[in-house]
């Protein structure tokens, strides 16, 4: 099996091969947005589906292997190429932000949150930290399609909502707006770290002491939660906390009490 074929098989849809870097893709299943990850150097690769991967899953070729001569240069080049992308996003996600101004927006409205973000050319723009520094953003569509700059840092960065209490790791940031709802109603502390992905959640919670998880009801969610320790699930499939306090309201604050008692 060659490697198209392999992406191809997880559902990543690859119009054009790129080598040596990681390029993000759409998928069968989310078509207008790039779910999908991989990366291929002739010989070997790998590929990732964040519906359904929790890890990149690796692929290489039968034939027999041919050492590249120029493989320690094209390391090098592909290195300084990655630091020179991580530079220029970082740069411009400290342009956006200071060109943001603070207004609502319709994504939090249909989320059910009338604070005010960061709106920059209509998308609201999320911050995203690396132990304090400014390292890229996630931008948010009216629709809800969210995306990163284009080469910026995303493994361990998160954004920190901080009252100085428990570590909450979550994804999204609505589901953490919602947990810091939860936790006023609950005059609990908190401290919330929005991890952006499933995968994201196990580096966060490397910095974090008994960490409680919010996870998104879907087998990636699931499998994540249950690698960290305790967590908190809707029992609804599919669901996140911000759509099971949007169908249960105030009482779904209720169902974390046992879970912050324990520590």
């Amino acid at each position: 099996m060659g490697f198209l074929q392999f992406a191809e098989m997880h559902g990543l849809v690859i119009s054009s091969l790129i080598m040596d870097r990681w390029v993000r893709v759409p998928t069968h299943d989310k078509p207008s947005k790039k779910n999908g990850a991989y990366i291929f150097d002739g010989i070997s690769g790998a590929v990732r589906n964040w519906a359904v991967h929790d890890k990149a899953l690796s692929w290489r070729s039968q034939e027999p292997y041919r050492p590249d001569p120029l493989a320690q240069a094209k390391k090098e080049k592909q290195i300084k190429d990655r630091l020179e992308r991580q530079a220029k996003a970082q740069k411009k996600a400290g342009f956006i932000l200071q060109s943001a101004i603070k207004a609502t927006h319709p994504y939090l409205k249909s989320k059910g949150f009338d604070d005010k973000g960061y709106v920059w050319n209509g998308l609201l723009v999320i911050p995203m930290r690396v132990n304090d520094d400014l390292v890229g953003c996630q931008l948010i569509a009216q629709d809800g399609t969210k995306r990163f700059l284009t080469g910026q840092v995303t493994k361990g960065a998160s954004l920190k909502i901080d009252n100085k209490g428990r570590d909450i790791l979550c994804e999204g940031y609505a589901t953490g707006l919602s947990v810091r709802r939860a936790m006023r109603e609950l005059k609990e502390r908190y401290t919330i770290h929005i991890c952006f992905s499933a995968s994201n959640m196990l580096e966060i919670a490397k910095q974090c002491k008994n960490p409680l998880v919010i996870a998104d009801n879907d087998p990636v969610g699931i499998k994540t939660a249950q690698k960290i320790g305790q967590y908190w699930i809707s029992d609804v499939a599919g669901e996140d906390f911000n759509d099971a306090e949007k169908r249960l309201g105030q009482s779904v604050c209720q169902s974390l009490i046992p879970l912050l008692k324990v520590l």
